[in-house]
């Protein structure tokens, strides 16, 4: 009898138990709406990425769809895209192709080259342009094609079949250095670019170009509430891809459906408030646990991971891979894709200093570039800003490259380049600004990147912490 009646109070304890962990309907839908969210950010970063670029271009500047944005000179800090090049020139064009195919034309590679990437909505490469692209710097007509686009494709194209309505062009127009002559032949060859309807190919009227330097061109990743409406925009914009269909319930949870407005109320954007923090944080943790380095022992590693790159340029063809944790990463960090990565660019990036310590915007570091750097081009260091990978604010410049006016070398060739609130005596050539309030990082560029860089003979060394003597004062 005990045992009946110490089975039925045990019992009855579970059952109080688990009806008090039981979540009401209210807690569940909330639950749900927040676990969604967070994965939908991760998933979408990309196309939101895209979006938020799109936006900057229409509120910030009067250039349009079809059309090409451009800087006229090495950008500043007021562009605030995802690590951009300040030693390059840029030409960006938004295209769509919803009312049928658009040509991009790439001139010849005479007086100057464009090392161009023509990527969709979801920054998956269609192809590269210029020398080493597609025409191999004999310039060429990249004909963008709707989906399931089945006309005859005319001769004397090159055909790029996208899965998307809308997508970028990334031209960036080679510079041989900063001097204003220099700065001006690039800006000229760049503005030899072509942008308009297959339909109006016979007599192309002529492209309109908007310069939007010294322009704040915002397009810095909204981790809160902000991040979805540039989702929906997405949503009801573009077709649904085969391989996200699994995406469609996920996102109607959130209150994303094609077809109908997204009008979130106050308890729902503070859920996606909170959603979107805990996907920044768990996309952060990634990026600070570290990429594979492309040395053992030495901190820099490739911008993009390897797993990435291949399915992306392959365009998500393998049935068995789809990283979307390292695209959304990936896609914090910076915008397009390339088909070709290696040829016409390549990118390391470092977050910590030798010792494993994170850039303090306040203390001075040195890099030590070695000689015979294996670059066709140019090689460049450039600082961004930790927390939204975007050129520090108000800094008076960003980089150092081989380019950079005044560059001094070491006797053996080699060339330092410090990182510091100020420069140490006498290296003001070779000093890249940072804010003593703002953590940083790094991006190492090689432009026409060669053989000793991928067979590791030539190695980027890792940047120290260094005391400096600033005024006669050790620092």
């Amino acid at each position: 009898m005990l045992r009946v009646i110490a089975g039925a109070t045990v019992a009855a304890l579970v059952a109080l138990s688990a009806q008090a962990q039981t979540p009401s309907p209210d807690e569940l839908a909330a639950r749900n709406i927040h676990r969604r969210a967070v994965e939908a950010m991760i998933w979408a970063m990309p196309a939101v990425n895209t979006d938020l670029m799109l936006q900057a271009m229409l509120r910030s500047t009067k250039a349009k769809v079809n059309e090409i944005v451009y800087w006229s000179k090495p950008v500043n800090w007021k562009n605030q895209t995802l690590t951009p090049n300040p030693d390059s020139i840029y030409f960006m064009s938004f295209w769509n192709v919803k009312d049928g195919p658009i040509v991009l034309e790439i001139p010849p590679a005479q007086g100057g080259s464009i090392a161009g990437n023509i990527v969709t909505a979801w920054q998956m490469p269609l192809e590269d342009a210029g020398p080493e692209g597609a025409d191999k710097g004999q310039g060429g007509k990249y004909l963008i094609l709707p989906p399931d686009y089945k006309s005859a494709v005319p001769a004397g194209y090159i055909p790029l079949q996208s899965d998307t309505f809308s997508g970028f062009a990334l031209l960036r127009s080679n510079l041989a250095s900063h001097a204003d002559a220099d700065v001006a032949k690039s800006v000229a060859y760049g503005k030899q670019i072509k942008i308009y309807r297959l339909s109006s190919a016979k007599e192309p009227p002529a492209t309109n170009f908007t310069d939007a330097y010294d322009v704040l061109f915002d397009s810095t990743i909204p981790y809160d509430s902000r991040f979805y409406r540039g989702l929906d925009r997405v949503v009801q914009s573009e077709p649904w891809l085969d391989r996200d269909r699994a995406m469609i319930d996920q996102l109607a949870t959130i209150g994303i459906v094609k077809g109908k407005p997204f009008d979130p109320d106050p308890k729902t954007i503070v859920l996606l408030d909170q959603a979107a923090g805990e996907a920044h944080a768990i996309l952060a943790q990634i990026y600070d646990a570290g990429f594979p380095a492309i040395n053992p022992g030495i901190r820099w590693f490739p911008a993009a991971v390897a797993e990435m790159v291949k399915a992306a340029s392959g365009g998500y063809a393998d049935p068995n891979a789809y990283p979307v944790d390292a695209r959304g990463v990936t896609y914090t960090l910076g915008f397009t894709g390339i088909k070709r990565l290696g040829t016409a660019q390549f990118y390391l990036m470092s977050n910590k200093d030798k010792d494993g310590q994170p850039f303090d915007g306040g203390a001075t570091y040195r890099l030590t570039v070695p000689a015979n750097a294996p670059v066709k081009q140019y090689w460049s260091a450039t600082v961004y800003d930790r927390e939204t990978h975007a050129l520090v604010r108000n800094m008076p410049s960003a980089s150092r490259a081989s380019i950079s006016p005044g560059i001094q070398k070491n006797a053996d060739g080699s060339v330092d380049v410090y990182f510091g609130p100020k420069a140490p005596d006498g290296k003001e050539a070779n000093w890249v600004p940072t804010d003593p309030a703002r953590k940083f990082e790094l991006l190492f560029r090689l432009y026409g990147p060669e053989k000793p860089l991928f067979d590791h003979s030539w190695k980027l060394p890792d940047v120290e912490r260094v005391a400096t003597t600033i005024g006669g004062a050790t620092k």
